[in-house]
């Protein structure tokens, strides 16, 4: 499930969950689900964070290398 979420759908739902925790009227069951859902979610975020740093890492070299061949 949260591995198809976009990242800024995920980023608003850690939001929606932080906002649920920090009202302090929720109890504790919910409480345990809302943060197993919230870690899984961070993972998804880190993922697609550490991936658009590779990729982008990638291209800057790409370009380096090609600008150091034709220059």
């Amino acid at each position: 499930m949260a591995q198809d979420i976009k990242y800024a759908k995920a980023v608003e739902r850690l939001d929606e969950i932080m906002g649920q925790i920090e009202s302090e009227d929720i109890d504790v069951d919910e409480l345990s689900m809302k943060v197993k859902e919230a870690a899984e979610l961070i993972k998804v975020c880190r993922a697609r964070i550490n991936k658009a740093e590779m990729e982008v890492k990638k291209v800057v070299e790409d370009f380096a290398k090609e600008a150091k061949d034709n220059g």
